[in-house]
């Protein structure tokens, strides 16, 4: 479906989501009440109230970033002053403030742990440029990931996603304010949106980390050879041959990074890899999924700039092995689910 045009998705589903909330808001007992009755009848302890109260929580959510950021708008003379060094530091504020707090709900809903192992972005090199190069399997590990880089890193985010993250009103609005690319494959032009990538990775400052997600999307074993297919299709036989052995990944498509590389000469890579949210890709897959109880593990390795090789193909192979490497990190590190406690566990950070 096309995305509708940004004044529709303004004046339209902005209004319709706060309004919903509130009718969510007023409501909200005999939603639970509804939910808890029905949680007999299905599989799993407390199921249907847990996700009919996460997704309550999310529209909320949504609503209460779409009031703050009206409330930016006319502080700044609705609209005039925007995109100045003040209003964009107070939107990656707001920003960490939302996220934080849906983390924060995440956790005594799923029962979710998140562990951070090896370099972070802050004790590598402080004061240093980063591209952060994650893989991708599912919009849960999105969210924590630019939830760590603002709120535990300090850093502010440049980040290339997907057009169709346009659809959440708040994702539209703040993200569409700050320096993002909301980018459409099937319907821009390689050439156009590596021009894109470069141009945002430009003039990155000692604080900021340029987040790109090199799969292009969520893995699937479909996809994967789906991929696989299509670098034969294209004569890339040597890339198809090293994809065959990635079973956790699809195979990076290294334009978008090779252009951010360019853009970003001085700037340190950071490599993510995390396990624990793999299988969850859809509603569907958080419905079978819940109660959670799992442990979200992100791995960091960190690359100076000088350790990044400099030609085309070098870098192509570069990326190559540490796909590969991210693969059998998390072929090593998947975790078990936990028992259930009557406690939360505290997390590494």
């Amino acid at each position: 479906m096309p995305m509708p045009p940004a004044w529709v998705r303004r004046c339209v589903f902005v209004p319709l989501v706060v309004l919903l909330a509130g009718v969510l808001v007023t409501t909200l007992p005999l939603w639970l009440i509804a939910a808890v009755a029905a949680s007999p009848l299905l599989p799993g302890h407390l199921r249907v109230p847990r996700v009919v109260w996460l997704a309550i929580v999310y529209v909320v959510w949504d609503a209460a970033a779409l009031v703050a950021l009206a409330a930016l708008w006319v502080v700044s003379g609705f609209g005039w002053r925007i995109r100045s060094p003040g209003f964009q530091r107070a939107h990656y504020v707001l920003t960490g403030r939302f996220l934080a707090a849906l983390f924060w709900v995440a956790r005594w809903s799923l029962h979710l742990d998140v562990d951070v192992v090896g370099t972070d972005p802050d004790t590598a090199v402080p004061g240093r440029p980063e591209i952060v190069v994650s893989r991708h399997a599912g919009p849960g590990d999105s969210f924590i990931l630019i939830h760590a880089l603002v709120n535990w890193f300090a850093r502010e985010p440049r980040i290339v996603l997907k057009a169709a993250l346009q659809w959440d009103p708040a994702v539209d609005v703040l993200l569409n304010r700050l320096p993002n690319r909301f980018i459409s494959p099937g319907r821009t032009g390689t050439h156009t949106l590596e021009q894109q990538i470069g141009e945002l990775a430009t003039g990155l400052d000692d604080n900021d980390a340029f987040v790109i997600f090199p799969e292009g999307g969520n893995f699937t074993p479909r996809r994967r050879l789906t991929a696989i297919a299509r670098l034969r299709d294209r004569g890339l036989h040597d890339m198809a041959v090293r994809a065959q052995s990635l079973r956790n990944v699809l195979p990076p498509k290294p334009g978008g990074l090779l252009a951010a590389l360019d853009a970003a000469p001085d700037a340190g890579v950071i490599f993510v890899a995390h396990t624990g949210l793999d299988r969850m890709l859809t509603v569907g897959d958080v419905w079978r999924e819940l109660p959670m109880d799992k442990r979200l593990v992100m791995k960091f390795w960190s690359v100076a700039p000088e350790d990044v090789p400099r030609g085309e193909k070098d870098r192509v192979a570069w990326l190559y092995d540490w796909w590969a490497r991210i693969d059998e990190w998390i072929e090593q590190n998947r975790p078990e689910p936990r028992p259930l406690r009557p406690v939360w566990p505290s997390r590494s950070r």
